[in-house]
């Protein structure tokens, strides 16, 4: 699995991919597909890329959500979120596609 993917999903699905990192950091994917680490104060000495491999829990969050609501993630493992991955688009993006 590559950030991309990862990236390519959370705007497909419009969901927040929160997972932690080996050196204890949290990563969010944003519904944008922009990789957030609210932690990071300098320049990282480290590869996303490369530390995305030894991840293997993921919590999977709407975009959006009510706030008299909330919704709590979903955690998932590397072998659902690759199924996941492996989904076709989501249906509103699947009804705009016909319409075309």
């Amino acid at each position: 699995m590559t950030l991309a993917e990862l990236r390519k999903l959370s705007i497909r699905k419009q969901l927040k991919i929160r997972f932690q990192l080996p050196n204890g950091m949290e990563c969010v994917v944003n519904e944008h597909g922009v990789a957030q680490l609210p932690a990071l104060r300098h320049v990282p000495d480290f590869n996303l890329e490369q530390e995305l491999k030894a991840v293997s829990q993921f919590v999977l969050e709407p975009a959006r959500v009510d706030p008299k609501s909330p919704v709590k993630g979903k955690p998932i493992g590397v072998a659902e979120l690759a199924a996941l991955m492996a989904t076709g688009p989501s249906a509103g993006a699947a009804v705009e596609h016909e319409e075309e």
